[in-house]
This record gives structure tokens, sequence and C-alpha cells, in this order.
């Protein structure tokens, strides 16, 4: 008759990790896309500024794509690119996009919802 206490344990085990799971975490993940042309230095500035302005304001809660134009043409006309370097922010919507190397920090953060618009 001891066995009961062990399967009301496990029970109650189970039901903490079912209801943890359906808790949202508290910040969205961030699907981000970043185009460039070759590795200029231009591109590679951007793709440097976004992977600082990710790994400070997003760790661990960002998906960052690099797709180079010149190795993969076919995407630019899928997503309409028409400048380079071009970063869109997928998810969480509002879809947004936001042109040149990303070195303003401020705008950056506005275009990606991590900062409020003043």
């Amino acid at each position: 008759m001891k066995t009961k206490p062990k399967a009301d344990s496990a029970a109650k085990s189970a039901r903490a990790a079912l209801e943890k799971s359906l808790v949202k975490p508290s910040k969205p993940r961030h699907g981000l896309r970043l185009y460039v042309a070759g590795m200029t230095p231009r591109s590679a500035r951007a793709i440097a500024n976004i992977k600082e302005i990710c790994e400070q304001h997003l760790k661990g809660l960002y998906d960052l794509e690099v797709i180079d134009l010149y190795q993969q043409p076919v995407l630019a006309k899928r997503d309409q690119i028409i400048a380079v370097p071009t970063l869109i922010k997928k998810l969480p919507p509002p879809l947004r996009r936001l042109i040149g190397d990303l070195s303003d920090r401020e705008r950056v953060l506005i275009g990606l919802d991590l900062q409020p618009t003043k």
C-alpha cells in the first residue's frame, strides 16, 4: 500500500512538467534573415553589427540566417530584395526590413522591437 505516495509523486511531477511546458517564454524568439552581396566591407560590417546586437539583446532567442546573393540569387526575388545589406525580421510579427550596414544601433533596436519609439 505504500506505492500510492510514489504514484502521487510521479503524477505531481508529470503535471508540473506539463504546466511548465505550456508557459510561454517571457521573450519571443526572433527569426532574422540578413541578405548580403559577397564579403564586401559593408557586408562584413552588417554581419558583425547584427551579431553583436543579437548577442547583447537576444542571447539565445534568435535565429540568424546570412544569405549571400552572389551564391543564391534566386532568394533576392523571393524576398523582394532591392538593396543590400538588408535585414528582414520575420518573427515575431510584424515583418520588418532594415537596409544598410546596421550601424545605427538605435534604429536597429527600434526595428527589431527591442526599444520603444520616442
